[in-house]
């Protein structure tokens, strides 16, 4: 099961696709642009499909009466019912869908960071709190456990790597269902199984439950809450230390084979992932080296050690984002 299918994912146009911001520019990003090669994109600008233009006045999103409004100050038009009107268009026209790379910061598409405005007595405009874009904010209502991110935070190792796995796991699950069958079902929770473990061992074992009681529930029933227990499973990304438990287990599979030597320089290694000095699969490289050197076929089935192509991580890229602890306490986006 390690041959990739291309995710489909919907992208800001803006990144790397068209000139298309507001003042007229376009966003380069390394990231996205090497993605094109692996994954299907469908690039979209809300702002311009609302008929904005390019370029165009800014907007923002204010608050009123506890409600969200996308405003464009310099001209005081109130866009919001055009945004929402196009958002319930463009959903109903998406189809099959796996994940979503947005422009950070946007007012329209901005997941985490985005100002939101709220107007005093005098009705001087000020920051009152920060969240999601408006067009963001009803995509993430009708897509909750989608694989979504921006452009900007991709930069950072970890996060990069949580988007990666959860997306191509979304997207091999939406390939399965299409010919779906239990033995599939099995022979994919079996590929999965220490991924799953890594995210979260809780979860993992309602499905291990739900397949070994398979015969209580219909084929759709099963593949439903399958699927559901699943995408809990992927919500946050797994804690670092649940990896290093994971690649310590896998070590133990060639402990009696290693040399003194060989164990130092893996241990090694794993303290440079724990620092944040060098991305997972480093680690698993070295895994995956002695899966072939001592012919360990279970291990070499393992999407843990093989989640996504290694060349959306391999590349000459620095860990340039750093923010907020997201590896362990995940923003708010709504």
């Amino acid at each position: 099961m390690n041959e990739f299918i291309k995710p489909k994912v919907v992208v800001s146009r803006c990144l790397e696709f068209d000139y298309c911001r507001w003042n007229g520019n376009i966003i380069k990003s390394p990231i996205v642009n090497i993605m094109k090669s692996y994954i299907d994109f469908q690039p979209i600008c809300a702002e311009f499909e609302i008929g904005l233009g390019v370029p165009r006045h800014p907007v923002r999103i204010e608050i009123k009466n506890n409600e969200l409004f996308m405003i464009q100050p310099i001209t005081e038009t109130d866009v919001t019912v055009k945004m929402r009107q196009f958002s319930d268009t463009f959903l109903n026209t998406l189809g099959k869908v796996d994940g979503f790379i947005f422009k950070s910061d946007s007012p329209s598409c901005g997941v985490y960071n985005v100002k939101h405005y709220i107007r005093s007595e005098k009705n001087e405009a000020y920051v009152k709190e920060r969240g999601c874009g408006l067009f963001t904010k009803i995509i993430l209502e009708h897509f909750p456990y989608s694989a979504i991110e921006t452009e900007a935070r991709l930069r950072n190792f970890r996060i990069r790597e949580h988007f990666l796995t959860k997306l191509y796991t979304i997207a091999s699950f939406r390939e399965l269902k299409q010919s779906i069958s239990i033995p599939k079902l099995i022979q994919f929770h079996t590929y999965n199984k220490y991924l799953f473990m890594a995210y979260n061992q809780t979860e993992m074992r309602i499905l291990g439950r739900l397949l070994a009681n398979q015969k209580e529930y219909s084929l759709n029933d099963l593949l439903h809450k399958y699927e559901q227990s699943m995408l809990n499973i992927l919500s946050y990304p797994p804690k670092y230390t649940s990896n290093i438990n994971i690649l310590m287990h896998m070590l133990g599979y060639f402990s009696k084979n290693l040399t003194t030597e060989e164990k130092a320089f893996f241990l090694d290694e794993l303290e440079k992932y724990r620092a944040g000095w060098v991305p997972l699969y480093v680690c698993n490289n070295l895994i995956k080296l002695w899966i072939r050197k001592f012919n360990e076929e279970y291990l070499k089935e393992q999407s843990f050690l093989n989640p996504f192509p290694q060349e959306l991580m391999n590349f000459d890229l620095k860990d340039t984002w750093r923010g907020r602890d997201y590896w362990n306490k995940p923003e708010k986006r709504l």
